[in-house]
């Protein structure tokens, strides 16, 4: 009896997961290449993890033109992390699209992709408009394969151009789909490592800097003050009333307004400046290089935008303003003497009616 043809359009993810067949000689050089790539990959950088996708693990299958893309899952954008092309190609991908390529296409469906022929691919049907770079390919096959991180998508890899054959053989996308899952769990590893990361740097309820994070930072800066001169500006921020918003409406209400209240300051600083929530209700700013007239500008800013947009809760309209401290200091002063100062300012705030702005003028520390 002849035996059924392979299916060549798809590889269902469990469909062996890598097992490579068994071919003698041939399989064991292989395997004797691969055991030392998933050693390497095994790591927590994704620039060591694209260098071996796109030079070595290409080179596993002969294939001539590879790429990496590494998956935003917060934006559903593909990032290239690494290629060997010497032509232009896409350095982001959206999985939004009207038309889909090759590429989003296998992505959504977690498949990995072989195509012998893509002008004859019928399954999924590629249309020429998702073919944006095609003349720059030497041949018409190609892999695609979505890396698989706990039944997710993480990323992509893909390799074109067969080198010496006219399509990728069975031991190619053995090859393939075994480095799919190995890479895809080591990019999964990477993502976790940098969302713990993160995590212990920022506040859980608003994702501003924590406490630590802004003493740190202030320190930095300080030094930076000291060595090359020029001033640093700080802002204290606090709510006014938050007592009143859980008491009325519920802690969750009070927890929505400290997160409207760090969106709104979020709203007014650049992206050197560092934000963060320094206490319970109570946000600190850090500006570089900030003169105290522009520092009072950003804090009139934060109060002026903070009360003029009211927060919705369960359909009540609630009320929330600020107050706001401002300081300027030099290289000579701590961190601990600059956030007593930029207190007294926040006090001076609360105590001339809240949602207002007041300065301390001093620069230079007192001794």
């Amino acid at each position: 009896m002849a035996e059924k043809p392979r299916n060549r359009e798809s590889v269902e993810p469990e469909s062996s997961q890598g097992a490579l067949p068994e071919c003698g000689h041939g399989t064991a050089c292989r395997l004797a290449k691969i055991t030392p790539l998933v050693q390497q990959i095994n790591c927590l950088d994704i620039k060591q993890i694209a260098e071996i996708c796109v030079k070595h693990v290409a080179a596993l299958v002969s294939a001539k033109y590879a790429s990496l893309y590494v998956l935003d899952e917060t934006s559903d954008i593909l990032h290239l992390a690494g290629c060997n092309h010497p032509f232009l190609i896409n350095n982001i991908v959206s999985l939004n699209q009207v038309n889909p390529s090759p590429m989003v296409g296998a992505v959504r469906s977690k498949m990995l992709l072989v195509i012998d022929d893509i002008d004859k691919h019928s399954r999924p049907a590629i249309r020429p408009t998702a073919r944006t770079f095609a003349k720059n390919y030497e041949t018409k096959n190609c892999l695609i394969a979505p890396l698989i991180c706990q039944e997710r998508v993480v990323g992509v890899l893909n390799l074109s151009d067969k080198v010496g054959a006219p399509c990728f053989t069975p031991e190619d996308i053995a090859v393939v789909e075994l480095f799919r899952y190995l890479v895809g769990a080591s990019i999964g590893n990477v993502k976790l490592f940098e969302k713990s990361q993160r995590q212990a740097r920022t506040d859980g309820l608003t994702g501003l800097a924590n406490y630590r994070t802004f003493y740190e930072t202030l320190e930095r800066e300080l030094r930076r003050s000291n060595r090359y001169g020029g001033y640093v500006s700080v802002i204290m921020a606090d709510m006014d009333n938050l007592k009143t918003i859980n008491d009325k409406y519920g802690h969750r209400a009070g927890d929505m307004a400290i997160k409207h209240v760090s969106r709104k300051i979020t709203e007014c600083i650049r992206q050197i400046d560092t934000a963060a929530r320094y206490g319970g209700d109570e946000f600190a700013v850090i500006l570089p290089n900030t003169s105290l007239a522009s520092a009072v500008i950003v804090g009139e800013r934060i109060v002026e935008l903070t009360s003029g947009s009211d927060l919705v809760w369960e359909q009540n309209r609630i009320k929330v303003s600020v107050s706001v401290g401002v300081g300027q200091y030099d290289g000579s002063w701590s961190p601990e003497d600059i956030t007593h100062r930029s207190d007294e300012a926040l006090y001076r705030a609360k105590q001339a009616g809240k949602n207002t702005v007041r300065v301390i003028e001093q620069i230079q520390k007192m001794q």
